[in-house]
């Protein structure tokens, strides 16, 4: 796999976020974690890095997007950004987890605001969604084209800075969704929730109950002692929280701790998902995120527009 290339010493003149939580001296091998929450579309935003050489990634950045107004905005980027750069961080990789359905991907505005040299990465089964997708949508064949950088396999492995990172695929949510594990911590994006929230949809196209819950056991015959990062939080009754350990999962996942078995979980999560609307953002989400974050082209007046399909059996 080609590394990416130095980012160039780039200056973010905004006010740097705060992150909401922050985890470091996590062990050997093992990163720094500043987690971001965005609390329009429940999502974490996470800056990992090795506390030596210093380099960075970024994990499922967030594009602001009213669908009200059709107001794009980078406000949330641009904090994160400008923590890197107050840091002293130097960004390697922007890693996607999956093409999301609630939110839009920043990634664009991440690589542009670094001179193109930082890669967007994500699993090499997004092609499957693209294919999926781009029908639904009309998307040109050809814009998908080597629309993100690096591609991962399963099981695939890179290096930031010194430490070593294995791609885990874990589909079910998505048939293209992996997760990214740094020494004893584990970014599952929509793989697992935390244990009072229990687990996500599976009822997208390409989407699997059976493999989701087979995901989730995977993720739970991890070593007891590692630390779960997940992609959303959606707290019943309690402050927003973004990790847990394997040990926690274990004992209170409400969907799938241990002992419940594929039959029970497969059945609860197929009648559930079966009440469940389409996400907010589903459609100019999807539009976005199979392009590694790009907006539609723009018309001969320079006016992006997205599309939304409208299901009827009336002809008017």
């Amino acid at each position: 796999m080609q590394t990416a290339s130095h980012s160039p010493d780039v200056k973010f003149t905004g006010k740097s976020a705060v992150p909401s939580r922050i985890h470091v001296n996590l062990g050997e091998d093992t990163p720094d974690v500043y987690s971001f929450f965005e609390k329009v579309t429940s999502t974490w935003t996470y800056v990992v890095a090795d506390p030596v050489s210093k380099e960075a990634a970024v994990i499922d950045p967030v594009l602001d997007y009213d669908h009200s107004s059709g107001k794009i905005s980078t406000e949330t980027a641009d904090g994160i950004l400008a923590f890197i750069h107050k840091e002293c961080l130097t960004l390697r990789y922007i890693l996607e987890t999956h093409a999301h359905a609630d939110h839009l991907t920043a990634a664009q505005h991440y690589k542009q605001s670094f001179g193109c040299a930082v890669p967007v990465c994500i699993g090499s089964r997004i092609k499957q969604v693209q294919q999926t997708f781009a029908p639904i949508y009309d998307v040109e064949p050809s814009l998908l084209d080597n629309a993100f950088d690096i591609y991962f396999r399963d099981d695939e492995r890179f290096k930031l800075g010194d430490m070593l990172c294995k791609i885990l695929h874990l589909p079910g949510h998505t048939p293209d969704h992996l997760g990214y594990v740094f020494g004893r911590v584990v970014f599952t994006g929509d793989s697992i929730f935390m244990p009072d929230v229990g687990s996500a949809r599976a009822d997208f196209p390409g989407g699997n109950v059976k493999d989701l819950y087979n995901s989730m056991q995977r993720l739970l015959s991890l070593p007891f002692d590692y630390l779960l990062f997940v992609g959303h939080d959606y707290p019943p009754e309690r402050a927003i929280e973004d990790v847990v350990t394997v040990e926690e999962q274990r004992r209170r996942n409400k969907h799938v701790k241990a002992g419940t078995d594929e039959a029970a979980f497969t059945a609860f999560r197929s009648a559930r998902d079966a009440q469940l609307g389409a996400p907010k953002l589903l459609h100019p989400s999807l539009q976005v995120n199979i392009r590694a974050g790009k907006l539609p082209p723009a018309d001969a007046e320079g006016r992006v527009f997205f599309k939304v399909p409208v299901k009827t059996a009336v002809a008017l």
